[in-house]
């Protein structure tokens, strides 16, 4: 379950990594006006990057500690800022809908992470 939780992560990262880059005019409709068009971009680059390692590590199922780290902690990072501006009009409202898909990608994580811990535990018991 952790590896499909990975590889879902990964896509949503680079789906919206890679739409400012191609297309920041329409990035901007759905998101409102940016001053930093290079900003906006490095943002969509970095994403895309972690997207492409979640979806790396899923592939190689190599979901150690470094990889659950890096998925979780962006995650809640971003759903921080997405809530945090949002709520004070510094962003659109429309973050916060991206802040409840990472709080949504958080719970995913907990659950995998628990349903895999229970399985291996199974295995170790089993003669």
């Amino acid at each position: 379950m952790t590896r499909a939780v990975a590889a879902a992560h990964g896509i949503y990262y680079v789906v919206t990594g890679v739409w400012p880059i191609l297309s920041l005019g329409t990035f901007e409709a759905v998101s409102g006006p940016k001053t930093e068009d290079w900003l906006v971009r490095t943002v969509g680059v970095v994403l895309t990057i972690v997207g492409l390692t979640l979806i790396s590590a899923a592939l190689k199922n190599d979901l150690g500690a470094p990889v659950r780290v890096l998925a979780i902690g962006s995650a809640a990072s971003l759903a921080f800022v997405d809530f945090f501006y949002a709520l004070r009009g510094v962003i659109w409202p429309i973050y916060m809908l991206d802040g409840v898909g990472e709080v949504l990608l958080i719970a995913m994580w907990a659950a995998a992470l628990i349903r895999d811990r229970g399985t291996a535990r199974q295995q170790v018991r089993m003669p």
